[in-house]
């Protein structure tokens, strides 16, 4: 798990640690130093701690403009002993929202696992995006991940969506693809 490395081709566009809207204004980073683990397991030291022992993450871009975040995450999302919608809503997602956020890509491919519990947080954060014509998409969740989040029904609160290639995307251009084709899905 160490050597996956958040994207990092967007950096010369937007840096979290340098935006001071962002939970993580102001972080440094080593490129040596191995601190975090997730079960034991180092992980990259450009990850972020948002306060979940099994999930991390990074903000790859934060457009205030247009209203919308990209954030990658890897781990495992476990709602069930550590709670970690609550915790990725309070310490994440609400200091966005509360700058005009209201759209959020999640990229998924690194999360490897899901366990759920309790539905209420994903129910207001999608009551408090919804009422400002906002969303949430979780791109490439792995689908043996995708099976337990809609075992819960989550898919009513956060979208998902697989996009292929997102990398070769301008962030920009991925908000618009995937803007689109959730507007295309409401029209029809």
């Amino acid at each position: 798990m160490h050597d996956i490395e958040p994207y990092y081709n967007w950096r010369h566009i937007y840096t979290s640690e340098e935006d001071e809207h962002s939970p993580f204004f102001g972080r440094e980073y080593s490129e040596f130093e191995f601190t975090q683990t997730i079960y034991n397991y180092y992980i990259h030291p450009q990850w972020d701690d948002f306060g979940s022992r099994t999930t991390y993450l990074k903000v790859l871009m934060a457009d205030y403009n247009e209203g919308y975040t990209v954030i990658e995450l890897i781990g495992e999302w476990n709602d069930a002993i550590e709670n970690d919608i609550m915790t990725l809503k309070r310490e994440v997602m609400d200091k966005f929202m509360a700058a005009g956020i209201f759209k959020f890509i999640l990229i998924a491919e690194n999360v490897l696992n899901f366990h759920g519990s309790d539905r209420d947080y994903y129910e207001e954060w999608y009551d408090e995006v919804t009422e400002e014509n906002g969303w949430v998409v979780v791109v490439n969740m792995p689908e043996q991940t995708q099976y337990d989040f809609r075992k819960l029904k989550l898919q009513r609160y956060l979208e998902l969506m697989e996009v292929d290639n997102w990398r070769i995307y301008k962030p920009f251009h991925l908000f618009r693809k995937i803007d689109g084709e959730l507007n295309l899905r409401l029209t029809v």
